[in-house]
């Protein structure tokens, strides 16, 4: 029976943030790691979903895939929830007929974590308080401090999901 090639990727603890996804061989740019898996539900469901204390809490699962849809990996979800931010990421998000897809952008060497910028969006007039929620601990020479959307800084697009109030969508 043939077996199935290994995915160059495992997860274990992360300097950056709790668990994190990291390459176990070279990776090259453009190769697509993993799709971003889970529970489809529309705004109304996650409103519904994540009430309270909840909808404020920074370290959900959720990531916008257009149209009012989001995914849900707490449910149903694989190794692509524990890929960290970073403001100076390795892969990228693609949305492909419905499925977010992570890929490399760059090469990857084993032992590397893989990463990704969130570009996480919440409402404008947002507290100094909440915005500092959402503080960056990536340790990259160039970070902006933050996992919120900032300005553009490479040409490519990167999707930008929900985590616990902050929105990313397509």
């Amino acid at each position: 029976m043939p077996t199935r090639p290994r995915r160059p990727l495992a997860k274990r603890h992360s300097k950056i943030h709790g668990t994190g996804v990291f390459a176990t061989k070279r990776i090259r740019p453009g190769r697509t790691l993993l799709a971003y898996v889970g529970e489809i539900l529309t705004e109304a469901e996650v409103d519904a979903r994540y009430t309270g204390d909840a909808a404020e809490d920074p370290h959900t699962f959720l990531f916008g895939c257009g149209k009012g849809r989001y995914v849900d990996a707490s449910v149903g979800g694989n190794d692509a929830r524990f890929i960290n931010h970073s403001c100076d990421p390795n892969c990228e998000t693609e949305l492909s007929d419905g499925v977010i897809w992570i890929s490399a952008i760059r090469n990857i060497q084993p032992g590397a974590e893989l990463t990704y910028d969130y570009c996480l969006e919440i409402e404008r007039d947002a507290s100094r308080s909440r915005r500092s929620r959402y503080a960056c601990r990536c340790g990259a020479a160039r970070c902006r401090g933050t996992m919120l959307a900032g300005p553009p800084r490479r040409a490519g697009r990167n999707l930008k999901a929900r985590r616990g109030g902050g929105r990313r969508s397509w």
